[in-house]
């Protein structure tokens, strides 16, 4: 049964390309945090390591541990599938791990419709314009044009899910966009005043809209 000294579970989800994997990362070296580490059954990037970035798996085991209601959320996304299992999660929540979640908007809203008896803290992150996530995007698959303007098709959708979240960051400067974030989880966690304006957001995402 949850206590107060269990972990708090916090969601970061993103267009692609507009960076919440890095502040995943991040966040990740805060005391006490740690990050779900996902299944997938998408290729490695050559900077990703099997069991650390992600468990590499394919669509056969992903359906095996579907079928055995192994998933807390999963999802297919680009013609691949992403999930985090429950039992790793529920375990170092117990321990008092805050447990960081890098996954999309269709994640996000089957781990809250899940209810589970922890503390849940959603953050959306937006890029400071489509230019700039154009960029990102482009320099991330250099080799394929393609999937860059697939991306941002893709990014005209997930963005309205921005409603669903507690909170929206703006991802400008890095470290500007962490602080923002850590300064929002301690003021939920300890009912501190917060500095956060919907209206600023609510035209931001009109303007990336538009």
């Amino acid at each position: 049964m949850p206590s107060e000294k269990d972990g708090v579970m916090i969601i970061l989800s993103s267009p692609s390309g507009a960076g919440k994997t890095t502040l995943v990362k991040k966040l990740s070296e805060r005391d006490n945090y740690e990050i779900s580490i996902s299944h997938t059954t998408r290729q490695p990037r050559p900077n990703e390591n099997q069991n650390e970035d992600y468990y590499f798996v394919d669509e056969t085991e992903f359906k095996r541990l579907i079928n055995n209601e192994e998933f807390l959320e999963y999802a297919k996304v680009f013609n691949n599938f992403y999930g985090t299992t429950r039992t790793p999660v529920i375990d170092s929540l117990n321990k008092g791990k805050n447990i960081l979640f890098d996954i999309d908007w269709q994640g996000a809203d089957q781990i809250k419709n899940k209810k589970l008896d922890y503390k849940l803290i959603t953050f959306f992150i937006l890029p400071p314009s489509k230019e700039v996530l154009f960029q990102r995007l482009s320099k991330r698959h250099m080799n394929d044009k393609l999937i860059a303007e697939e991306r941002m098709k893709q990014f005209e959708r997930d963005v309205l899910h921005w409603i669903n979240y507690d909170y929206v960051v703006i991802n400008n400067d890095l470290n500007e966009c962490y602080s923002k974030i850590t300064n929002l989880i301690d003021a939920v966690l300890n009912n501190g005043s917060k500095d956060y304006d919907l209206n600023y957001i609510r035209d931001h995402v009109e303007k990336l809209t538009y």
